[in-house]
């Protein structure tokens, strides 16, 4: 949630912020702003707008937006209702230094107090402001310079927090630094030039060369200088820069009308992507085998582990559920699935023998993070499944793999699911070879069958103008039901969220056994239940459970396995998947719900990849 651009160099910034800026809108946002110190006359030049970048553009549109240096932020509200006066950046009473904010200030109130007291007034409801308002309350007092300002208020506020701070005063200086909350550097040009971000996406146009700042660091970003990196208490970080590759094609929408829809189809190709260099040919059988340096590296502990905890949120969540199965399947270790926003204050039994699993598509995702921040304290080790290279917590796990399924811009996610779920299917199929609680057998048959999934998900997507025509007749609903069973059961929480997210229409998943304990007093003609019902162990049972259904007058979607005769002859909707192995089944089942969903929201005119309140990474409790 929320976004920072800045900039500092040679070329004009307002372009370049602005641009910056549309990077993040996936990032979800109510409003937008900017401000420049102008290359005129030395003003500082603030335009914020309620809104999108759009506005905001509008908004400066003939004005002066000159200058070489700037800060911009789009914002999701916290503390204050979406407004002009609550966007950033906001400035300090004297006018001189301005700041964009991403996270929250807890003691906000108190200094908000201390602050009037001294004379201050304010602008807005927002705890951003109180931070600017500090800064320049220590400069004035102490005599210092904005780094040593910025610093000193920062450790006298409790909270998350990324922020980037200029002063029309000091044109070759912006400061940034972060809590909790993520943020990222670009060297451009053997440091002529720096673009700050709080991801990737903004600064890969200009360079790969990027410092992510960890935890109570902050950086003094000084025009044609080398980047400095300081602690809070005063010490010199080192400046650890990584080489991010991020493949810009993803970055736009190719042809399609919505990021969502170009990210659905975008799955055969990144699971192909996710899955190279990691099923490998055998030397001795040539048989394709799964070769993950992450157990590779880690065999020991892995192996010796009694307890496997996955923590996740949302979409990640469902992910582990199927991992869950997957680890136990194929590995005989059990395993708990917690909510990461549960698991912390849940005074968890946590240990040396145990292995955390953390699964983020952003990497950044504070309660998580915050998570494994526990665990690790107490001696597990920490296994990282998350796509945001370099993330926060790629950078706090002791080990991990990345799904490496490239920049997800649309707010629901899709292929980042398939590629945890990709994933935990090549960790389970190593770690069980590894352990020798899989038959060689099951284990080559499985590998096969997983090189397999891509194409066949193509062959889903063919039909994707059949389910448009399906969800055309749905729009009127006000709840759905989504039933599965077994490996499919999260599949149906998955369906449901993607609908909720999106169509705002209510949806509920559940195992479809347990429709008869609650759920099936809904059933009537104006509710449609989407069963997953291909052909597995459980399919009889799905059967019965779909009658119970139709005899209560409900409208029924059926995901089935092609050639599924019986299940035709009983309801009028029908979506055909390839047949594939059980353990499989999520990755195929999952497609149709996921463009089932897209297509229900289109049809209702709504914003499919900014969905209303929601943001794609959750970077704040």
């Amino acid at each position: 949630m929320c976004g920072i651009v800045g900039y500092i160099g040679i070329k004009e910034a307002y372009p370049i912020l602005i641009k910056g800026l549309r990077r993040l809108e996936y990032r979800g946002y109510d409003s937008a702003g900017c401000a420049l110190i102008s290359e005129k006359d030395g003003a500082l030049n603030v335009y914020k707008a309620k809104g999108k970048v759009s506005d905001l553009a509008k908004t400066a549109e003939g004005k002066d937006v000159s200058g070489t240096i700037g800060i911009a932020h789009t914002r999701w509200a916290t503390h204050g209702v979406p407004s002009e006066a609550n966007a950033h950046p906001h400035i300090s009473q004297s006018g001189n230094i301005t700041l964009v904010h991403n996270g929250i200030i807890e003691n906000y109130a108190t200094l908000r107090e201390q602050l009037k007291g001294r004379g201050y007034t304010f602008n807005s409801e927002t705890d951003t402001e109180v931070l600017v308002q500090l800064i320049e309350y220590v400069m004035v007092s102490n005599n210092v310079d904005l780094p040593t300002a910025v610093r000193n208020a920062l450790n006298q506020v409790f909270g998350a927090y990324a922020i980037a701070v200029i002063d029309k005063r000091s044109p070759d200086v912006l400061v940034a630094a972060r809590k909790s909350s993520p943020l990222a550097v670009g060297i451009v040009n053997d440091c002529s030039e720096y673009v700050l971000a709080s991801d990737a996406s903004p600064i890969a146009e200009y360079t790969n060369q990027i410092v992510y700042l960890n935890d109570e660091e902050m950086a003094i970003i000084e025009r044609g200088k080398e980047l400095r990196v300081l602690k809070l208490n005063g010490e010199t970080s080192n400046a650890e820069v990584k080489e991010v590759n991020v493949d810009l094609s993803m970055l736009d929408h190719d042809g399609y009308p919505h990021f969502m829809l170009k990210e659905i189809f975008d799955q055969p190709n990144v699971l192909k992507d996710c899955m190279r260099g990691r099923i490998v040919e055998s030397p001795y059988s040539h048989e394709p085998q799964v070769i993950l340096s992450a157990v590779t590296n880690n065999r020991r502990q892995l192996l010796q582990a009694k307890r496997i905890v996955i923590v996740s949120c949302g979409t990640s969540w469902h992910a582990g559920l199927i991992g869950k199965q997957l680890i136990e399947h194929f590995c005989r270790i059990p395993v708990e699935v917690a909510y990461a926003s549960e698991f912390r204050y849940s005074d968890p039994v946590i240990g040396i023998d145990d292995v955390v699993m953390a699964i983020s598509q952003s990497g950044e995702t504070a309660d998580t993070l915050a998570a494994i921040q526990l665990a690790k304290e107490r001696g597990a080790l920490i296994f990282g499944i998350v796509n945001g290279v370099g993330s926060s917590i790629a950078r706090e796990s002791d080990t991990g793999t990345y799904i490496h399924v490239g920049p997800e811009i649309g707010v629901a996610s899709t292929k980042a699911f398939t590629g945890q779920v990709t994933v935990l299917t090549l960790l389970a199929l190593a770690l069980g070879m590894a352990k020798g609680t899989v038959e060689q057998e099951e284990y080559e048959t499985t590998i096969k069958e997983l090189m397999l999934i891509p194409d066949k998900i193509k062959k889903i997507l063919e039909q994707n103008d059949k389910i448009a025509k399906i969800a055309q007749t749905y729009t009127y609903a006000h709840n759905f039901l989504y039933l599965g069973r077994g490996w499919n059961y999260p599949v149906a929480l998955e369906g449901a969220l993607k609908l909720k997210e999106i169509s705002y229409i209510h949806a509920e998943g559940y195992p479809a056994a347990e429709m008869k304990h609650g759920p099936i007093a809904l059933v009537d003609a104006e509710m449609p239940v989407v069963f997953i019902a291909t052909h597995h162990t459980l399919y009889q049972k799905i059967v019965s459970n779909m009658q119970e259904v139709i005899s209560r007058h409900g409208s029924i979607i059926a995901i089935v396995t092609e050639g599924d005769e019986q299940v035709k002859g009983m309801v009028k909707e029908v979506i055909e998947l390839p047949e594939t192995l059980d353990c499989l089944d999520p990755l195929l089942s999952v497609i149709p719900l996921q463009l089932l969903s897209y297509h229900v929201a289109v049809a209702k005119g709504l914003n499919v990849d900014q969905p209303r309140n929601l943001a794609k990474s959750v970077t704040v409790e």
